[in-house]
């Protein structure tokens, strides 16, 4: 982010200029004075970029005398939801009230109606409370002569466990996957006359904790049998964290490790005083000796990279990251800035179309090379020159920003070179933002073992995210069946457990 100019401002000497300005013209230095305040001001009312899209950050020429802005919105309506995007919702058969399938048409009195193939569609929102408790009431008869008392018996819908286990799902979800903590959670339900302390919610992801446990495992071994790994970390608070004997560090950290295994994607998340690092270190210790080595994806700090014997990733740098050095100082240096964003624009352009059209990695690297290949050796000339022929000042944050990409070109752009090598480290970003959203609402964990009931929670429901299944189910499930979890966690994985349930379902398994 560009910093902004100080501009020290004394608001009487401001009001005596323009109260001398409207009997007198105003002296040079005078007006001078007061157009920089009020030029100080107008910045300070700018909204803030939230975007880093090369269009918001550079001025965008006229538009089009063929295409005139005529300031017309989009239809109304436009991006909503349809009825089958409803996947979770109670579905309401309505028949019609006087036709059936077959009866004649009562507008022509010649054709049949018959049924169509799609409905007409309603859809209609209720709200209740995130959490939802019912009192059974069983009825009680005395003896009045011996005092022998004879309740009802317990209804077999109210189960065994107060706590069922879409209960426990829906906290975590709403802790884990959608940061809302615990004493938010508490008093909303206070507020809906179903109250559920925030010590309460705790003990219940710390006894699901320990029941998932398995699945975590397997994840983790499973994820250090990938092809590509993204890692990343962003710093997180814990009150009370026991150190290793000899580590003088004072800083905390969540760290992202996303996989790429096969046709799915493992997200997993570690909270501690070790950096990603070293956490990536930890898992590659399960990878296969057979398997050849990942890639990894990462931005170019020393502390991102694994320092493990017999595992020596392909190392590749985040593009991403080398062009926000150049959108940070586009204010500065616009021309130079747009000739660099322009270029990259274009090569995220072909990485999305190599991503549509669903190319292997071996196809993909061919396509980069053809359309990918010239931009950046072009792009390579001319920062070079810059430097060379010193159109840019080496000290300058163009400078700094041109060689930041020069000095990591090679890990920049290993997708030219490598099938499969990403070409930013987006994904695992995307991720942290579980715990940063997180980090913002809860501002701590209190323990480490609090960060690892943490940290178990986000890796499974960014895992169903990533590969399109449904953590409340998932998680639901898992409970359900924490015996056999135990027994083989492979088959609880987010992509096959469906096949499991169904297995288990079976005659046959029974």
């Amino acid at each position: 982010m560009t910093m902004r100019r100080r501009v020290d401002v004394n608001l009487d000497e401001l009001d005596q200029i323009i109260d001398r300005g409207t009997h007198t013209p105003l002296s040079e230095s005078e007006g001078q004075k007061l157009k920089t305040a009020l030029h100080a001001m107008a910045e300070r009312l700018l909204p803030k970029r939230n975007t880093e899209k090369t269009s918001a950050i550079l001025p965008q020429d006229a538009a089009p005398a063929d295409k005139p802005d005529t300031g017309e919105s989009a239809p109304a309506g436009h991006g909503r939801n349809g009825a089958a995007a409803f996947t979770g919702a109670n579905k309401v058969a309505v028949a019609h009230a006087t036709l059936h399938s077959g009866d004649q048409c009562p507008e022509c009195h010649q054709g049949k109606v018959y049924r169509q193939k799609e409905p007409a569609t309603l859809v209609r929102f209720v709200g209740h409370a995130p959490l939802e408790a019912t009192v059974f009431e069983m009825e009680r008869l005395r003896c009045n002569a011996c005092g022998e008392v004879f309740p009802a018996e317990e209804p077999e819908t109210a189960g065994a466990d107060k706590y069922d286990e879409t209960a426990v799902a829906m906290i975590a979800l709403l802790k884990y996957g959608t940061g809302v903590p615990f004493k938010r959670l508490e008093r909303l339900q206070e507020h809906l006359g179903m109250p559920l302390p925030a010590t309460t919610q705790w003990d219940l992801m710390a006894a699901a904790a320990k029941l998932l446990c398995p699945v975590l495992v397997e994840l983790i071994r499973q994820a250090a049998q990938g092809s590509v790994l993204h890692n990343d970390d962003t710093s997180m608070r814990i009150l009370r964290l026991t150190r290793e004997p000899g580590d003088r560090r004072t800083g905390t950290f969540t760290s992202g490790i996303v996989s790429m295994v096969g046709a799915w994607t493992i997200a997993l998340f570690f909270t501690g005083w070790k950096h990603a690092g070293e956490n990536l270190a930890e898992v590659l210790k399960q990878r296969a000796r057979e398997l050849p080595a990942p890639i990894q994806m990462c931005d170019a700090l020393s502390r991102n990279r694994p320092k493990l014997e017999g595992v020596e990733p392909l190392m590749a740098n985040c593009l991403a990251h080398g062009r926000r050095q150049v959108v940070e100082v586009a204010e500065n240096f616009p021309e130079e800035c747009r000739y660099v964003l322009e270029t990259l624009r274009d090569v995220y352009h072909h990485d999305a179309l190599a991503r549509e059209q669903g190319l292997s990695p071996e196809d993909r690297l061919r396509f980069h090379q053809e359309h990918s290949g010239p931009l950046m050796k072009r792009l390579h000339e001319w920062m070079e020159t810059q430097l060379a022929e010193h159109k840019t000042e080496p000290n300058s944050g163009l400078g700094k920003a041109i060689s930041y990409l020069l000095n990591h070109w090679l890990k920049l752009t290993l997708f030219l070179r490598q099938p499969g090598a990403p070409i930013d480290n987006n994904i695992v970003e995307r991720a942290l933002k579980k715990a940063i959203l997180n980090r913002k609402n809860a501002l701590f964990y209190k323990t480490l073992n609090g960060a690892g009931v943490g940290d178990l929670f986000m890796s499974l429901i960014h895992t169903c995210e990533l590969n399109g299944v449904n953590p409340f189910d998932y998680l639901t499930e898992l409970q359900r069946h924490s015996e056999e979890l135990k027994q083989k966690p492979s088959d609880w994985m987010p992509w096959n457990y469906r096949e499991t349930l169904a297995r288990l379902a079976t005659p046959a398994a029974a």
